[in-house]
């Protein structure tokens, strides 16, 4: 039962599930604690079905944040950053993982399920665990893959616990490989078009200098985003400066490969989300260098803003994209260095045609739909 992006159903009246309001709880740890892709994305829904008339709550490890229309529960958690040097033996694969298991521990025991229609998560496992509590008389559980789809269809250790009543996936490489499996639709990720556009510098005020070509990365500090490359592939041109938005446990390594190959050259900053669109627009391209992202927001934010993009060419990059990108393959030194060359001379333009298929709104009115077909579990 999956639905293709590109033949959208028509929305549903504002506040319409089945005759009522829809009580909907999105969880997970790193609410309102980071922006990063996952957080912004979900955290985008939520806000945008909010204001579409439902009752939305949102469970979170950070505090809470003035005007938004969703009702907010802080749940504590140990902060990834002081989980990096534990153990990695499953199912505590990651810092993140650890993360996700002080929040889910939490969340069973401060928030209830009971008032609520469906639930919404893209971590797995613990927090997936503590939404599915209750047997047959808890909520619809909806599960977004915005981290992968490994645990949607893995049968290995504790991926073989998964279940769900609807899969949201984000690229169509996940429908095809889910849709015999569980109820799925196809739902991109969105862009706000109001803060990703095309403007003036902030460079002064990022301390970003002046009269040089920048080369923007925003990623995790993780091995598989591949900052490191990102430094050697810059460190290839002349007089261009990298600028990486982020913050991960490859911090010491990434700065100390920055120190011996881009003295002078080399900025990483950690911004609030409010300043990114600034950040985007002090640029002249944008480079992604992990293989494949289960969607990536940030190839949006940076293609709305006008910057042309240089990442790893993959059929899933340019169903997201189209076609106008310098996409190559990045593993080879000598096609990044062309792309990236290439990229440099076009520098920042209006955005490409099609982004507005992209707005939150247009993708929350696809998950309202999703949600009441899953939530009926017919």
């Amino acid at each position: 039962m999956a639905r293709n992006f590109g033949a959208r159903a028509p929305s549903l009246p504002q506040g319409s599930f089945l005759g009522v309001k829809v009580k909907l709880l999105f969880a997970l740890p790193g609410f309102h604690r980071y922006d990063r892709g996952a957080e912004v994305a979900l955290l985008s829904v939520a806000r945008e079905l909010a204001r579409g008339g439902e009752e939305v709550t949102v469970a979170g490890s950070g505090p809470a944040r003035a005007s938004e229309p969703y009702r907010y529960v802080q749940v504590p958690a140990v902060r990834r950053e002081r989980l990096e040097r534990f153990p990695r033996i499953a199912p505590f694969r990651s810092e993140t993982a650890w993360e996700d298991a002080t929040f889910a521990a939490n969340l069973a025991l401060r928030v209830p399920l009971a008032p609520y229609d469906a639930t919404v998560t893209c971590s797995f496992p613990f927090t997936h665990w503590a939404l599915r509590r209750g047997g047959q008389r808890r909520p619809a559980h909806i599960f977004v893959t915005q981290n992968g789809d490994w645990p949607a269809f893995s049968d290995d250790a504790e991926f073989r616990t998964f279940r769900c009543d609807g899969l949201v996936c984000t690229n169509p490489d996940y429908l095809a490989r889910n849709q015999g499996r569980w109820r799925c639709a196809l739902i991109p990720n969105g862009i706000d078009l109001d803060r990703f556009r095309p403007g003036p510098s902030a460079r002064n005020a990022l301390g970003i200098p002046e009269g040089k070509r920048v080369v923007l990365m925003v990623s995790a500090l993780i091995d598989s985003k591949r900052v490191l490359d990102g430094i050697r592939a810059v460190a290839r041109l002349d007089d261009a400066v990298l600028v990486v938005a982020g913050d991960g446990p490859l911090r010491e390594e990434v700065l100390l490969l920055a120190e011996g190959l881009l003295p002078q050259r080399f900025k990483l900053v950690s911004l609030a989300a409010e300043q990114m669109p600034n950040l985007y627009r002090s640029a002249d391209v944008f480079l992604h260098l992990s293989l494949l992202e289960s969607f990536g927001n940030v190839f949006l934010e940076a293609s709305a803003s006008g910057l042309p993009v240089v990442a790893h060419d993959s059929d899933r990059l340019r169903w997201i994209l189209g076609e106008g990108h310098y996409l190559c393959d990045t593993t080879n030194p000598a096609e990044l260095r062309t792309a990236l060359q290439a990229a440099l001379r076009e520098g920042p333009k209006s955005p490409r045609e099609g982004i507005e298929r992209y707005a939150w709104p247009s993708i929350a009115a696809e998950y309202r739909s999703f949600i009441e077909e899953a939530a009926t579990r017919g």
